[in-house]
């Protein structure tokens, strides 16, 4: 569904992304993991069409995205960024159709597909008034996810979805988002820090660092057969969460 030949990116501060290839099948999840810097968010921009690559390209559906065709393509993503990044002068409504009502779809399309989300991430009607400032963590994750599904998308792109959520809220929402994904049968590109929240999310997870691939594998590929130091390292500091995920995986 998605493809990555030989991306690379130079940003400020000398931050450089090595050329990267990747594939990332079409219904399934993959999980872009690695420490702060190391280029996960800058792949999942670049995915998005929010930055040029420098070199290479990012072919979606086997199209090569460019300028002629990147406002086409967005419209087949949903994107989550840090945080939900819901506006916060718009109310929970106004925030879920953003894009639909900027495309100037019929109002009974928006509302019809609205009261969908709603029943699918579990969040009330009466929520649809109220503004991100009145909402729980969980809530606000739950709407910006809704937003990014409200076209119907076939990828989704999620930096760090739940990263600033407290652990019990983080780990409900984990186990709801995966069913979820497993129910639209979506292309799910997920970026974390987290390698528990990988193991819980993923069949097939990318570690990156300095702007490079580490390794790509299952979780029982980086645990059982690392392709460098570092790989262990970045697991064993991370190992008492995953203990129990690791055991069910072997």
């Amino acid at each position: 569904m998605l493809r990555l030949e030989n991306i690379s990116k130079t940003l400020g501060g000398g931050f450089c992304l090595e050329p990267v290839s990747l594939d990332f099948p079409r219904g399934e999840t993959t999980v872009l993991i690695g420490p702060s810097g190391c280029g996960k968010s800058t792949l999942l921009k670049l995915m998005a069409g929010l930055l040029e690559p420098d070199g290479g390209s990012v072919r979606f559906d086997g199209a090569t995205l460019a300028t002629r065709n990147v406002e086409s393509f967005r419209r087949r993503m949903g994107y989550v960024i840090q945080e939900g990044g819901l506006f916060p002068h718009l109310s929970v409504a106004e925030n879920i159709s953003l894009v639909a009502r900027f495309l100037r779809r019929p109002r009974a399309q928006i509302d019809d597909r609205i009261g969908a989300l709603l029943v699918l991430l579990g969040l009330p009607a009466e929520l649809l008034a109220r503004f991100p400032r009145e909402l729980s963590g969980g809530q606000r994750q739950r709407v910006a996810l809704a937003r990014a599904l409200m076209l119907d998308p076939e990828v989704l792109l999620l930096d760090e979805p739940l990263g600033a959520l407290d652990p019990i809220t983080r780990s409900g929402l984990q186990s709801e988002l995966k069913q979820i994904f497993a129910r639209l049968g979506k292309t799910v590109v997920l970026v974390t820090h987290d390698m528990g929240e990988a193991a819980h999310f993923a069949g097939h997870i990318v570690l990156l660092r300095d702007g490079r691939i580490v390794q790509r594998g299952t979780l029982r590929d980086l645990l059982d057969c690392p392709a460098e130091s570092y790989v262990t390292d970045f697991i064993h500091a991370q190992r008492s969460p995953l203990d129990a995920v690791a055991a069910s995986a072997g």
